[in-house]
């Protein structure tokens, strides 16, 4: 138990002294949080926006920059987690193969990361939700961190997944830039009128955006779509997991065993004795007089 736990200790170490080494990633979360969500409160109007929460069943009218901003603060936490756990595994691939190749565990790695994944999941989430009630008062704020922490801990774990499968750093920015402005920005009834269709049950944050805005104007809880993220995440993991072991293989290539001696030989196989070359046919053994 001490060698695990030595080993888990020593792992979650390097996986978050990767993670403060991302200043620009520190930047993001003090100044992309506030900012993002604080232009959304002001900047969309305050008029009520008729929507039907498909987790209670019930029909609201919160104001639109409210709602907004939720989908705001959604956008912000899943692009820092997602970055953060992307930019570590990018830059660390290498350093993880090392580790695996010279024996160390991989399930310790594989460990370590949650580890990190989730401490900083629910530090954003717990910022994002402070920033939020800094502007009005949500009537869950605990289920709305708790929204915020599975929406961080699914985009995190496929910036795993991104960062173990791609190739270039620009890519895997991309990939997850876009895949959180199409999954939230056709969730919000005020930017997009298909957000009641039942194709956006699909969508990785479905159960973060139906969990958080029940946490905002609802004071009904709503356990099962908390569950129907943690679900996005644990398929976001088990992708990130199958990447992360192929990324750590060793590329070596396989030595070939010498061949085994032959029975009743006593040992290995004696090398052929040499053949002398056969005299030429055009010399002659004696000589004519």
């Amino acid at each position: 138990m001490r060698f695990h736990l030595t080993r888990f200790a020593l792992a979650t170490g390097f996986a978050l002294t990767e993670h403060s080494r991302n200043r620009f990633a520190m930047v993001l979360v003090t100044l992309f949080v506030p900012l993002w969500t604080t232009l959304a409160y002001l900047a969309m109007p305050d008029t009520p926006a008729p929507m039907r929460l498909r987790a209670t069943g019930e029909t609201l009218a919160p104001h639109g920059n409210e709602l907004t901003e939720i989908s705001g603060a959604l956008n912000a936490v899943t692009l820092i987690t997602g970055f953060m756990m992307f930019a570590a595994t990018f830059s660390g691939n290498r350093f993880d193969r090392r580790l695996a190749m010279a024996g160390f565990p991989r399930a310790h790695l594989v460990l370590a990361k949650v580890t990190a994944l989730a401490l900083i999941s629910a530090a954003v989430a717990a910022y994002a939700t402070a920033v939020t009630c800094l502007a009005w008062t949500p009537r869950q704020p605990l289920l709305l961190a708790a929204a915020l922490f599975c929406a961080g801990l699914t985009y995190g774990a496929l910036g795993v997944g991104f960062g173990s499968v791609l190739r270039r750093e620009v890519e895997g920015m991309f990939a997850i830039v876009m895949t959180s402005i199409i999954d939230l920005a056709l969730q919000n009834p005020v930017t997009s009128s298909g957000a009641d269709n039942p194709v956006m049950r699909y969508l990785p944050s479905y159960g973060a955006m139906q969990a958080s805005t029940a946490a905002g104007f609802s004071t009904s809880p709503v356990p099962c779509h908390l569950a129907i993220q943690l679900a996005w995440f644990a398929g976001a993991a088990l992708i990130a997991l199958v990447g992360f072991r192929r990324s750590t293989r060793s590329t070596l290539p396989v030595k070939t065993q010498p061949p085994d001696p032959e029975p009743g030989n006593g040992g290995f196989p004696l090398p052929a004795p040499r053949r002398t070359a056969a005299p030429s046919a055009s010399v002659s053994d004696t000589e004519t007089p």
